[in-house]
């Protein structure tokens, strides 16, 4: 599809989520989820390279237990596009892929304990 217009942006603030800018003009980053269990680490980092290969700038992956988060550290060391680890209630997690090299954090605010 083909927009005529120009696309309307709001002024925002630069990030970067990895080596990806986010905001102030940068070209509109893709970005996908993962829908493997995530401590599957073979399946998940073959399902990352091959969004990777059709055009995914970001990848966001479910770390919902520890076991998970162990898993994610061999994920990260595999693949090449930066990773969000999307947590749910245990702020440990977000700690501990913190210390495995996390890209981004999602965190739901009104579950995390």
């Amino acid at each position: 599809m083909h927009n005529q217009a120009p696309i309307q942006r709001r002024k925002s603030t630069r990030i970067y989520v990895g080596n990806v800018p986010i905001g102030d003009g940068a070209p509109i980053a893709v970005q996908s989820m993962t829908n493997t269990r995530t401590t599957d680490v073979e399946a998940t980092v073959n399902q990352i390279k091959a969004l990777e290969r059709v055009g995914a700038d970001i990848v966001r992956v479910s770390v919902p237990t520890m076991d998970a988060a162990e898993a994610f550290k061999l994920i990260k060391q595999q693949v090449n596009v930066p990773l969000v680890a999307d947590i749910h209630f245990d702020y440990r997690i977000a700690l501990k892929v913190a210390e495995y090299g996390v890209d981004c954090l999602r965190i739901n605010p009104g579950n995390i304990g």
